[in-house]
């Protein structure tokens, strides 16, 4: 689908409760491209992907980040057209792992791709024919990017602002504190349609992160609102926040809201006593 002139979405067929209607790729430039998020290692969304491309030399491939389902082709496409990975650096942890903890979305993660170059922020590159702005969005994971497209008002923000839901946070892969300051990051940059990497078009991508933005502090009152009515554990708290939702979407709930929790903790609202049985939760 043609969404703008040279900018060109091909979405993989991976749909799932985490991913909407699946992977969106982009194809940046007119007469020459590049391939933003190539997306899962999928025959018929690699051949989708190779008719787009109809010919046109490729310059790059981009990725938003590494996880998985946006980055799993890279290597192999990256060798089919013989161009470089351009991202934010290794996949990295927000933040080191403590003891007997584990990282939760860790075999999402591409753990082994090496960027040919690492992208900074406010940097502008050459992507196809076009010009580029990147921006740096750690939140959702680390090496978070989103690109900017100044000429047409777009911005491809990745998984970290999307339509269709909120966005997935699981610490220690991913920083609350760091997803907030990516948002109010957003907010201030003059773009105002979005493409995210999973649904469709924001028509106004500010004032749609700004709500994003209020459905967060929400959650935070929620959680120290069920720690002062006497939930003592995550699992409780998800209890009362997400009662009647399906058992992968409270999944992700409690990634989510451990997240919550570590924010909470860091700003001084929350106590957490962590032992070799769990966690405890009482107010500060």
């Amino acid at each position: 689908m043609e969404l703008a002139p040279g900018l060109t979405r091909i979405t993989a067929p991976n749909a799932s409760p985490y991913t909407f209607t699946g992977t969106n790729s982009f194809l940046i430039g007119r007469d020459k491209l590049a391939l933003v998020d190539p997306g899962p290692e999928d025959a018929a969304h690699l051949e989708s992907l190779h008719r787009a491309i109809a010919g046109r030399p490729v310059t790059a491939i981009l990725l938003t980040h590494t996880h998985r389902d946006h980055s799993a082709a890279a290597a192999d496409l990256a060798k089919r057209y013989g161009v470089p990975r351009w991202f934010g650096g290794p996949h990295r942890l927000s933040r080191p792992l403590r003891r007997f903890e584990r990282n939760p979305i860790k075999r999402s993660c591409d753990w082994d791709l090496i960027p040919d170059r690492t992208l900074t922020d406010g940097e502008i590159i050459g992507a196809g024919d076009m010009q580029v702005t990147v921006h740096t969005t750690p939140g959702h994971c680390a090496n978070h990017l989103a690109f900017g497209l100044p000429e047409a008002d777009i911005l491809l923000s990745g998984d970290h602002v999307m339509g269709w839901n909120s966005t997935l946070v699981a610490v220690p892969d991913g920083s609350m504190a760091d997803y907030f300051a990516s948002l109010d990051k957003v907010i201030a940059l003059p773009y105002r349609h979005y493409h995210p990497a999973h649904g469709g078009p924001i028509a106004d991508g500010p004032a749609h992160a700004a709500a994003l933005k209020a459905h967060r502090q929400m959650r935070n009152e929620q959680l120290l609102a069920a720690v002062g009515n006497g939930a003592k554990t995550l699992g409780a708290v998800v209890k009362v926040i997400y009662p009647t939702q399906p058992a992968k979407i409270r999944m992700a709930a409690r990634m989510t809201m451990a997240a919550h929790m570590e924010y909470l903790e860091e700003r001084g609202a929350l106590k957490v006593s962590r032992g070799i049985f769990g966690m405890r939760l009482a107010l500060a």
